[in-house]
């Protein structure tokens, strides 16, 4: 049962540093306690766990300006962010994670400032259809956290510039570009900043659990232990993964989003393989490739290998298997 509220800013834009020190609130959060991590990151693309680096993202173009791209343990999409985001992330144990609770903060802050608000398909908020925040999540152990995007002040032109949005994704939204389904909070409340949004998120936060709140400080935290977080997030091998071509690749879009699967066979058995996708199922989906090599390619040799992990979903094993076995 929660007791304990705690609220932290980062005191950096970079978001290699970012990143690890979100990790080390989601290993550090003890029981009954939840954290309010608020940070920003300058000119970034941050990819989801499992997304493949450069399909997502115009990677030369986005260093050539001085941008960074990053990929965080969470499934989902890729987001842009520069400072006019803010980033949240509500890191809680097992017991006490209510994601409802935690959106709901979000929703009662934007309204204390005068937006009616909603929540809108799998993991976006929504002003008359305009995306303004989206949300991931991730669990391990019996730690979890809920994180997303505020957009305040975006700087939409780079959006087309850096990002490769799926034509699959698009045409499930009905939209042509990424730039005409979101929209900025400062479109509705003009001269809104980044310090009051803030403030309103504390004031919600509060309202919401009603408990007593501390503000920490970076100063407080282990420093070395997130400049060693930092240096994996900053680890080429984890940016960009490994993209060598297989001798099949089959992509389609499903209901819990976009999945390709890439794989080798020989002799009716599965040689080599890789995954691509935005699903927000992070650690399953990471370890779908590893249960793959040296699997039949039949269905029920498949099903029985993937359904061995503890967090496998049957609806991302029936996708799979439609693009695995498809003919």
């Amino acid at each position: 049962m929660l007791h304990s509220l705690y609220v932290i800013r980062s005191e950096q834009n970079d978001p290699r540093h970012n990143l690890a020190l979100e990790e080390y609130l989601l290993h550090t959060v003890g029981p009954g306690q939840c954290i309010l991590y608020l940070w920003q990151n300058q000119r970034t693309v941050v990819i989801g766990r499992n997304q493949h680096a450069e399909n997502e993202c115009r990677i030369q173009a986005l260093e050539a300006d001085g941008g960074h791209l990053v990929r965080r343990l969470s499934g989902g999409g890729a987001v842009y962010h520069d400072l006019g985001n803010l980033n949240f992330t509500f890191l809680v144990r097992t017991e006490d994670y209510d994601k409802d609770k935690q959106t709901d903060v979000i929703l009662r802050a934007v309204q204390a400032l005068g937006i009616q608000a909603e929540k809108n398909g799998r993991n976006d908020l929504t002003i008359d259809g305009q995306k303004f925040s989206g949300h991931a999540y991730y669990k391990t152990g019996r730690q979890c956290y809920h994180h997303g995007t505020i957009m305040v002040d975006v700087d939409m032109s780079p959006l087309e510039k850096y990002l490769n949005v799926s034509p699959l994704k698009l045409q499930a939204k009905g939209v042509q570009s990424v730039r005409s389904r979101v929209a900025n909070l400062r479109d509705y409340i003009p001269g809104l900043s980044i310090p009051a949004l803030e403030e309103a998120l504390i004031a919600a936060f509060g309202q919401v659990y009603g408990l007593p709140m501390t503000i920490w400080k970076e100063s407080d935290l282990d420093r070395t232990a997130i400049a060693e977080g930092q240096a994996r997030f900053s680890q080429p091998e984890w940016i960009y993964g490994s993209s060598r071509p297989l001798e099949v690749s089959r992509e389609a879009r499903f209901d819990w989003g976009i999945l390709r699967m890439d794989f080798s066979r020989a002799d009716g058995v599965i040689t080599e393989a890789a995954l691509w996708s935005d699903g927000l199922e992070a650690d399953f989906l990471s370890r779908v490739p590893t249960l793959l090599r040296g699997c039949p390619l039949e269905e029920t040799a498949l099903r029985e290998r993937l359904g061995q992990d503890p967090d496998s979903a049957p609806a991302l094993i029936e996708s799979m298997l439609s693009l695995l076995l498809e003919k």
